[in-house]
């Protein structure tokens, strides 16, 4: 899916932070044929190019991976397109998107995954489609791992319709162990959240509306921790994660030397339960906002190195989708076009997180999880994805003007700090701020 130009492209005068290359520091590049030419110290780079993008006072990172998005095609094209999401993704630095199977129909056949991946669905981002695990997602018979991956699949998932069953879970993390493919796990135990709406605790209380703690969760993740330490060569990758007790199980995987990782993301680390005020559908999603101390788990999560990548969930909902009784709105908010923002804003400015580490969560992080290799660095030779921002840029985020075809989010009208500048797909500029 990268796009490639026959110009070259010099970016000259930014700051070049790439973690994967333990680089920090001013740094001129040369992108040629959709790929990294040259890397040097300013005024330094021996080969001449087509185009010049002036980086001055701007911070040059590798492309933005989301390892977590809902782009709602095939079948849901009047919440979102292929073209609009990933031009929402683009706005928003993402060079990469990994797009969830829960679609209409259901992404559970090689020929749907093509289909996703496919030239004529004008995708202006590289999209690698997540496969489901189970035939239609309903937690049973298994696809056909080997054959979704060799279309083009990246991992495999259920998400929205977790795996329950013990055995269908340690079923796929041995195929998963065999393929090396990465089994994405929607923690959430639906026994013990039917018809519940958000987080149980003071304002679900105050509310009237019927909720769940953090154990449908936790519990989950905890079972799916021992599985995976028990089949050594499995790769869980737990999404959303969201509750202080679900980190605990991953850590103590991580311990083992478990293959399991975490993704959070801008919402949980951002917002807490009280923030759905007077039942704004806005902030209803799933896993639902959480405590205060779930949110202090998670900062410190993000900090420390326990979590693995930042993913939005972007998940756009028609406005008719959200404007009913809260109980009655579908779960998910749109993420794309605010993500780095928040994390400026909230993990770097607010709570003192570098801001290198902040691009490692946005780029090697998510690059790692699911072994897309020559992205999340910018190596010489690696695919030429460049996400360029302003980290002292403020603005207002202002949903109507999203490129998304959706406006679900809490947060318009919120002032940020940070902002995408430019993005390149392929060594084209793909996002260019007005």
């Amino acid at each position: 899916m990268t796009r490639s130009d026959s110009k070259s492209l010099l970016i000259k005068g930014g700051h070049l932070i790439d973690p994967a290359a333990k680089i920090n520091a001013p740094m001129d590049m040369v992108l040629r044929d959709g790929r990294v030419a040259e890397i040097a110290v300013p005024n330094h780079i021996r080969g001449g190019a087509d185009e010049k993008f002036d980086a001055r006072g701007l911070i040059v990172a590798p492309g933005f991976i989301d390892l977590h998005v809902h782009l709602r095609e095939p079948g849901q094209g009047y919440k979102e397109t292929i073209v609009s999401g990933t031009a929402a993704a683009a706005a928003g630095g993402f060079t990469s998107v990994c797009t969830m199977p829960n679609t209409a129909p259901i992404v559970d056949s090689p020929d749907w995954v093509s289909w996703q991946r496919h030239p004529e669905r004008g995708a202006v981002v590289n999209v690698f489609p997540i496969a489901a695990a189970t035939r239609g997602s309903r937690g049973g018979t298994l696809t056909d791992f080997a054959a979704l991956q060799r279309a083009g699949a990246v991992a495999v998932t259920d998400d929205g319709k977790p795996i329950l069953d013990d055995d269908i879970m340690r079923m796929a993390l041995r195929l998963g162990a065999e393929l090396n493919f990465p089994v994405v796990q929607h923690a959430e135990d639906t026994r013990m959240t039917e018809n519940c709406s958000m987080h149980a605790g003071p304002t679900s209380f105050r509310l009237g509306l019927r909720a769940a703690g953090s154990a449908a969760e936790a519990g989950i993740v905890d079972r799916d921790v021992n599985l995976a330490q028990q089949i050594r060569e499995s790769r869980l990758h737990v999404a959303h994660l969201s509750t202080a007790d679900a980190l605990k199980s991953v850590r103590r995987g991580k311990r083992a030397k478990a293959r399991v990782t975490c993704e959070v993301t801008p919402h949980h680390f951002t917002l807490i339960d009280e923030n759905v005020g007077e039942y704004d559908t806005h902030s209803k999603m799933n896993p639902p906002l959480r405590s205060a101390a779930d949110r202090e788990a998670i900062l410190v999560a993000l900090a420390d190195g326990t979590v693995d990548a930042i993913a939005t969930d972007h998940a756009p909902h028609a406005a008719h989708e959200k404007q009913v009784e809260f109980e009655r709105a579908a779960f998910g908010i749109t993420g794309l076009e605010t993500a780095l923002a928040l994390a400026i804003t909230k993990l770097h400015r607010e709570h003192r997180i570098p801001l290198t580490r902040i691009v490692e969560l946005f780029t090697a992080g998510p690059a790692r999880v699911f072994d897309l290799r020559a992205r999340g660095s910018l190596a010489k030779g690696n695919h030429a994805d460049v996400t360029i921002f302003d980290p002292k840029k403020r603005w207002t985020f202002e949903a109507a003007k999203s490129r998304s075809l959706s406006h679900n989010t809490p947060f318009d009208g919120w002032q940020f700090t940070g902002k995408v500048v430019a993005t390149v797909v392929g060594g084209k500029i793909v996002y260019k701020t007005e």
